[in-house]
């Protein structure tokens, strides 16, 4: 799945990304609204992640998604 289909079908992968990410707030969720930077910021931000680490972390979890995860 590349990113374009995330952002298409956000509404339907915020419970993937609850999962994932359970700090981040129903509301941060919104802010996200199926934007990679946004959402590699709030990782970042949540959980204390340098921005390369969040980005690392969103690209697995992205790759994941391909294989039904």
């Amino acid at each position: 799945m590349n990113w374009d289909q995330v952002s298409g079908r956000w509404r339907q992968l915020r419970g993937k990304v609850k999962v994932k990410w359970g700090k981040l707030t129903h509301d941060k969720l919104d802010v996200v609204a199926g934007r990679k930077d946004q959402l590699i910021g709030e990782v970042q931000e949540r959980y204390g992640a340098t921005r390369d680490q969040a980005e690392k972390q969103v690209k697995k979890w992205l790759r994941g998604l391909g294989r039904g995860g």
